[in-house]
């Protein structure tokens, strides 16, 4: 798995046919074509490597961007593992905009961790520049967090499921094999942001002993400012921490802020379209 940089205040700018992440402890800013992340990820007990999985991906034109993340129960090979299956899918699916057969391909590879006693959850998000949309298909993970910068509103992103299946869908990795995935998609306006995170966050407890939850998390960042995505992504993890008190998280915890900025990719000149082609094809072109 690729190292990444512990802490920086630096944007890394994707680049064309990027894949980005890993499991390491990790604050940094990414950008992409309308998007500015933030990165925090924190193992459990100072690891080295955690059971949190995250990849961030952008295809050749910068008209496609994949925010994944993932959460594995227990550290070790499992997370391991799933960390270089979800870095090559990011690969292969690079141009995808339809994540379900992503989704079908980690659930079955998976289908071990319910034997083990284990399970993993995951999120994928993927944003098309072209019209602002993020389509987002939830792997039993926690719902993400959606800022609406026109109402100044927080929610809960969800897809609200009419059809009687929809119990048996969306459920952890390796559950049940053959689990179909569904996948829905919400139009960002100028600074929207999208929070992505793993459970640690929502299952903080106080002194009292009373746990944080989903409506506890929407509390807490509607009393925070929408600063930058670094200060939000500072921010929560520090009012979760205050919330917990003298206690410690027993788990890795890992918040991706993902701020809509709404600009569009860049044009490619044609030599910049046969320079991206030749890397595709595993050429070297040289001017």
């Amino acid at each position: 798995m690729p190292r990444v940089a512990t802490s920086s205040d630096h944007t890394h700018a994707m680049q064309c046919l990027e894949v980005w992440g890993g499991s390491e402890a990790v604050e940094t800013g990414l950008s992409v074509p309308g998007i500015d992340a933030w990165v925090s990820s924190t193992p459990y007990h100072g690891d080295v490597d955690g059971g949190d999985v995250y990849y961030l991906s952008m295809c050749e034109a910068g008209r496609i961007s994949r925010f994944a993340l993932a959460d594995v129960s227990g550290h070790g090979t499992t997370a391991g593992e799933l960390g270089q299956l979800l870095r090559k899918l990011m690969r292969k699916h690079i141009r995808t905009l339809d994540q379900t057969i992503f989704a079908r391909t980690l659930n079955n590879r998976f289908a071990h961790l319910a034997r083990e006693g284990r399970f993993a959850t995951a999120i994928l998000a993927t944003y098309f520049a072209p019209t602002d949309h993020l389509i987002v298909c939830n792997l039993g993970h926690p719902r993400p967090l959606w800022y609406r910068s026109a109402t100044a509103t927080w929610e809960l992103l969800d897809h609200v499921a009419s059809e009687p299946t929809a119990a048996i869908r969306n459920l952890p990795l390796g559950i049940i094999e053959g689990v179909q995935y569904m996948q829905f998609s919400i139009k960002l306006g100028q600074h929207d942001r999208v929070l992505l995170f793993t459970d640690s966050l929502i299952d903080a407890r106080n002194p009292e002993g009373r746990i944080l939850g989903e409506e506890g998390l929407l509390s807490l960042v509607r009393g925070l400012p929408t600063g930058s995505p670094s200060e939000m992504g500072r921010s929560i993890p520090k009012s979760v921490t205050a919330y917990r008190g003298a206690s410690t998280s027993d788990d890795d915890e890992t918040l991706l802020v993902l701020h809509h900025n709404g600009t569009n990719p860049p044009l490619q000149s044609l030599g910049e379209k046969l320079r991206v082609m030749a890397r595709m094809l595993g050429l070297d072109l040289r001017d």
